[in-house]
């Protein structure tokens, strides 16, 4: 490529290559480029040319004449100067480490963004490869050689902005006190000569700009949960992106004890009570307007107070149950089960299986004017004004059983029980079922007819469970393939097909979709999850095996006979549909087979 320092790229440059690559028709170039510059040099404030060519929304003169997007004009243009394009993905950036090369104002002046340094390399992320005025300047600087990337125009704005703010708050709130290890009610007491035992602030400003981003970055991500870990040096800030864990950042420990008491604060915890878990709950907007719940939990360790956040969309118990992945099938057998006065329904599943999901739905569906829906939980994990929530205190002696108890004589049609973990719930929940109540709950079992084992275990007689018990559903969670860059190709070996539909007939696909990766996934080649359903109803064939000594071996067969499809069977039609993969289906199934 001909760098020229002080040279920056223009409209003219960009129509020139475009004409030449033939992507423009030359008919329309001139009506176009006049349009172009009418947007360019009617901006309020100073825009990139390829902005201004996006906004154009043209197209391309190949078929299938695709439209001219930022993205691709700009990934095209570093093909035409010869350098790497590079997406920005703020997950795999250590801001704090980039943002020591230069001032913010230093890279807002010359639009460049630092995105990695290594021993001998500095990357600096551009859209304008012409203008490198600043290399020599930052090469001697750095100490390092500088290698120059194309990326998005408006992403590097962005990210200059969010980065280089981020970076200076922590370290402004660091240098408000030295790392006083000692204030992590750790195990291991470390004394640092001359530390002072000064704290930084949970409502300092720095701390208040740290907290709001890593929410506002964990909403744009997609995360399902946030972690923070204390750790013996420095701290680390995790997310739960489709179920797979990421590390964010590191910050350090000072840091990270702040941003735990703010959080703590927010969600009326007990900021000084260290030493034992507390749980709690947040309601927030993001910037667009949108309510966010955050379940939050903390956990004494070796090194501190660990905080997790779960986040809860509120949009999602406004889904229907095709939405969530139910078969349509399932989804109808699903909403006449649901539909009866009164008995007992489980789901079952680990955690983070989507059980929660799939009761708010299902209770949302069912709340309508003409009911009463009753809900004892620990905790309440989303508050719903279609129900009547109650949450359990066990500080106050306020169980499961006791929570249920009271809802009795609340005239309730409907009661959705959090968790039967032991007998008393389990008494209280037939109890309910036989005076001709709904009652559903979760459990966790493997697998549907496992239910009926742990049930029994616990000590629940086995003709009051027959009596009331009127289906389970186990269900699992599984990564769904990105629409944009999944691909057909390849074939599932005969083996692993067979340990998918356990016996049953389902035909084997010719072909099955593959995982690339792009930008909208993150180049992961997954982009959110879908669930898996075993649904059992409880025939009157089935219930008659519901016995002091019931063999799970004839409940399964027996299931199976009237009509219920395992888990890896459902994830064999998601693998038919193009939904997922086999590898993902197997993965979150393993424990089936063990």
């Amino acid at each position: 490529m001909n760098k020229v320092a002080h040279r920056t790229l223009d409209l003219q440059q960009i129509f020139t290559w475009l004409l030449a690559d033939g992507i423009v028709d030359k008919a329309n170039a001139k009506k176009q480029y006049t349009q172009a510059q009418a947007i360019f040099n009617n901006a309020t404030t100073p825009m990139h040319p390829l902005v201004a060519m996006a906004q154009c929304k043209l197209h391309s003169a190949f078929p299938p004449h695709r439209m001219l997007t930022l993205e691709w004009l700009t990934e095209w243009m570093a093909g035409k100067v010869e350098l790497p394009f590079f997406r920005i993905d703020p997950l795999k950036i250590d801001f704090a480490k980039v943002a020591d090369v230069m001032s913010a104002s230093y890279a807002t002046r010359f639009n460049i963004l630092p995105v990695d340094m290594t021993a001998t390399d500095l990357v600096v992320a551009t859209a304008d490869p012409f203008s490198i005025a600043w290399e020599p300047e930052i090469a001697r600087l750095a100490r390092r050689n500088i290698k120059l990337v194309i990326t998005n125009p408006l992403d590097i704005a962005q990210y200059t902005a969010q980065f280089f703010s981020l970076a200076k708050s922590i370290k402004d709130a660091r240098k408000m006190s030295t790392a006083d290890l000692s204030l992590r009610n750790n195990f291991e007491q470390l004394v640092e000569m001359g530390a002072t035992n000064k704290q930084v602030d949970a409502n300092d400003q720095h701390i208040i700009n740290i907290v709001d981003w890593l929410w506002q970055y964990a909403f744009d991500q997609r995360a399902s949960d946030i972690h923070l870990e204390p750790k013996r040096d420095s701290s680390i800030i995790r997310f739960r992106i489709d179920g797979v864990l990421h590390q964010v950042y590191q910050v350090p420990a000072v840091v990270m004890i702040a941003m735990t008491a703010r959080i703590k604060l927010l969600g009326r915890m007990d900021v000084i009570e260290k030493r034992r878990p507390q749980d709690g709950r947040i309601k927030t907007r993001t910037p667009g307007g949108q309510e966010i719940e955050l379940r939050l939990s903390t956990l004494p360790t070796a090194f501190g107070e660990k905080l997790v956040m779960r986040i809860f969309d509120p949009e999602v118990v406004v889904k229907k149950l095709p939405e969530l992945g139910f078969p349509p099938d399932d989804a109808q057998r699903w909403d006449e089960l649901t539909k009866r006065p009164h008995g007992i329904i489980l789901v079952t599943g680990p955690t983070g299986s989507g059980k929660t999901t799939t009761l708010y739905t299902t209770l949302k569906a069912l709340a309508t004017s003409e009911v009463n829906v009753c809900t004892v939980e620990d905790p309440i994990e989303m508050v719903e004004p279609a129900f009547n929530q109650m949450q359990v205190q066990h500080g106050l002696d306020l169980s499961f059983a006791d929570g249920v108890r009271a809802l009795m004589r609340q005239d309730p049609d409907i009661i959705m029980i959090g968790e039967i973990r032991d007998l008393e719930t389990a008494e209280m929940a037939i109890q309910a079922a036989l005076t001709g109540h709904l009652v559903l709950s979760t459990l966790h079992t493997n697998d549907a007819p496992s239910a009926v084992m742990r049930l029994l275990e616990l000590g629940v007689p086995y003709y009051l469970l027959e009596a009331t018990l009127i289906g389970i559903m186990a269900q699992r969670l599984v990564r769904t393939l990105c629409s944009t860059c999944k691909k057909p190709g390849g074939e599932i070996a005969n083996d692993i097909w067979e340990s998918m539909i356990e016996g049953q007939a389902v035909a084997k696909p010719a072909a099955i979709y593959q995982p690339v990766g792009c930008h909208e996934c993150r180049q992961t080649g997954f982009r959110g999850r879908t669930g898996l359903y075993e649904l059992l109803t409880v025939t009157q064939k089935f219930s008659k095996l519901i016995q002091p000594e019931s063999d799970i071996h004839k409940l399964k067969q027996q299931a199976l006979a009237d009509g219920l499809k395992p888990l890896r069977v459902a994830g064999a039609y998601k693998v038919i549909e193009g939904a997922t993969t086999a590898d993902e289906v197997l993965k979150v199934t393993a424990a089936l087979t063990q």
